[in-house]
């Protein structure tokens, strides 16, 4: 499994026969440099959408369309998504599993945020934020989200014993660093530990030194932008 951070929540996850696309944000991303945008979502075989605020949706319908990715994740966004243009992917909602490719699973775990997309001047409700359990290459992977702490961890923690996370952290909008550290100790039993949704804007954390320190015995990995990280 290669992970690859494109910067703030978007990644790349290559597992399997599939290359994944969570979140894939572009146009106005400040930590993607232009000249990386096709490589970033060369290849893709499936979109994900955690939720539809801008830093998250923004490019999605195009980049379906551009690589014929279609797109999946809750009813409401994925459906809004499709009438846009996306390529149709699954419309889901909270505890379904969807399979991409065929050894790859997806479950859909609550986040706490919020989900609206901006339109004509108004900010329709896109359904409910959402994580993700990504199963595949004998591996475990929650990608939780734009989120703060939750008691649902605990028992996303227990049944899906994901051994790999991908943690919103950079505060402000989502869990801070401190925050991530206490959910990962008291709710998962993580071997690797990524944290996102940082560095992006002043407003953010920028170091993910305070996550590593509450996390002794956790691999915890500082992304660095289109470098894979391979578990």
């Amino acid at each position: 499994m290669n992970i690859i951070w494109l910067g703030h929540g978007s990644f790349r996850i290559e597992i399997e026969d599939q290359v994944v696309l969570i979140d894939p944000w572009l146009t106005g991303n400040p930590m993607l440099a232009e000249d990386q945008h096709a490589a970033a979502v060369a290849g893709a075989t499936h979109i994900l959408v955690t939720h539809g605020h801008f830093d998250h949706i923004t490019d999605v319908v195009q980049i379906s369309k551009d690589t014929g990715a279609p797109v999946s994740g809750m009813y409401e966004l994925a459906q809004h998504l499709t009438a846009q243009g996306a390529v149709e992917g699954m419309a889901f909602n909270m505890g379904g599993t969807i399979g991409i490719g065929d050894k790859v699973s997806v479950s859909m775990v609550p986040a706490s945020h919020s989900s609206s997309a901006d339109m004509d001047g108004a900010r329709p409700y896109m359904g409910n934020e959402s994580g993700f359990v990504i199963k595949g290459d004998g591996r475990c992977l929650y990608h939780s989200g734009d989120t703060g702490i939750m008691a649902d961890m605990d028992w996303i923690g227990d049944f899906y014993k994901p051994d790999i996370g991908i943690l919103s952290a950079g505060g402000h909008f989502t869990m801070g660093m401190r925050e991530a550290a206490y959910a990962a100790k008291r709710y998962f039993n993580f071997k690797t530990v990524i944290p996102c949704h940082y560095l992006t804007f002043p407003l953010l954390e920028q170091s993910a030194e305070v996550l590593a320190q509450g996390l002794p015995g956790v691999d915890v990995v500082e992304p660095q932008v289109m470098q894979a990280i391979v578990l």
